[in-house]
């Protein structure tokens, strides 16, 4: 593949861009479904949407293949992500201010570096520890209002959910480090293995559906632009990149574009501790990326392939 540098910038702006619109998309539809309900039409709307580009590329077959190899591993995966990941992380958005569960969410680096630790045999660091302290210092100033004792603000189930889909997302990546097959074609034998759990889970817990167009455009969106297409952009930018770090770093601008979304959408006045309190996270996982060891599993969510 030809590089070029200003395709991959416009690719991973416009990935960035969409990413930065989910967490308003993901209160909208909760408005209409339940946590449960949305995972299972949004994983509905991402099978649709990978089919189709595989589709279009011919490659549909791999699928198939991966899936027929390894029916368990998928189904193991699948329950990891999409299935229980996003199960809590809508959870978590039912419960708290998108302003609060979006900045909480972008924890996980930290998460999966601590992970990496007893799943990967990998040391912690002195840089990986001061980073851990300032990114959880800012999950405590974004709940706390800048307070740091006052947790009255801040649904402490929904920060459970929050926090404990960090680990989720962190053990899949960990699972798929080792994985080498096409990186669509993985992600969508992760939905197709989770299905058979969702619906069943779905349809026995949760069975009455009061679909709006609200909703069903809401499951299209989220399942389209978080989990499918915005996806397939961001790893063309990382291909087409002359250098990767140009692109990768352009995720750091999704969480401040993100709460413009929400200010302006959804009306919600953004507390000025969410600003500091995002700040600290950022600036904790830069901490990391900048003086951790460079050999180190840093990957996160749009720079690892699946």
């Amino acid at each position: 593949m030809t590089k070029n540098q200003r395709l991959a910038t416009g690719l991973g702006l416009l990935a960035v861009t969409l990413w930065a619109t989910v967490a308003t998309a993901f209160k909208l539809s909760l408005t209409y479904l339940s946590p449960l309900q949305l995972v299972f039409f949004s994983c509905l709307s991402c099978i649709i949407c990978l089919s189709s580009i595989l589709l279009v590329q011919r490659r549909l077959l791999l699928v198939i293949q991966l899936l027929k190899k390894r029916p368990l591993y998928y189904f193991l995966l699948g329950s990891l992500n999409p299935f229980a990941y996003y199960l809590l992380l809508f959870a978590g958005y039912n419960l708290l201010p998108a302003q609060q569960a979006q900045p909480i969410n972008y924890t996980w680096a930290i998460t999966l570096t601590l992970l990496a630790v007893p799943f990967l045999k990998q040391r912690l660091y002195l840089a990986d520890i001061v980073a851990m302290a300032v990114c959880y210092s800012g999950v405590i100033v974004i709940c706390t209002q800048g307070s740091f004792i006052d947790f009255d603000n801040t649904d402490p189930l929904g920060l459970g959910y929050i926090l404990i889909s960090t680990i989720i997302w962190s053990l899949y990546w960990i699972i798929n480090t080792k994985q080498t097959a096409d990186p669509i074609a993985n992600l969508l034998a992760c939905f197709m293995g989770s299905l058979p759990l969702t619906a069943i889970t779905t349809f026995y817990f949760d069975p009455i559906f009061h679909l709006t167009w609200q909703g069903v455009a809401g499951t299209l969106y989220i399942g389209f632009f978080e989990m499918g297409i915005t996806y397939v952009l961001w790893l063309f930018a990382l291909r087409y990149a002359e250098q990767t770090a140009k692109v990768s770093n352009l995720i750091f601008l999704a969480p401040f574009m993100s709460l413009y979304f929400i200010a302006t959408i959804l009306n919600e006045p953004i507390h000025h501790s969410v600003y500091n309190g995002l700040a600290l996270i950022i600036g904790g996982i830069l901490i990391q990326q900048r003086f951790s060891n460079p050999n180190k599993l840093s990957k996160t969510k749009t720079t690892a392939t699946s």
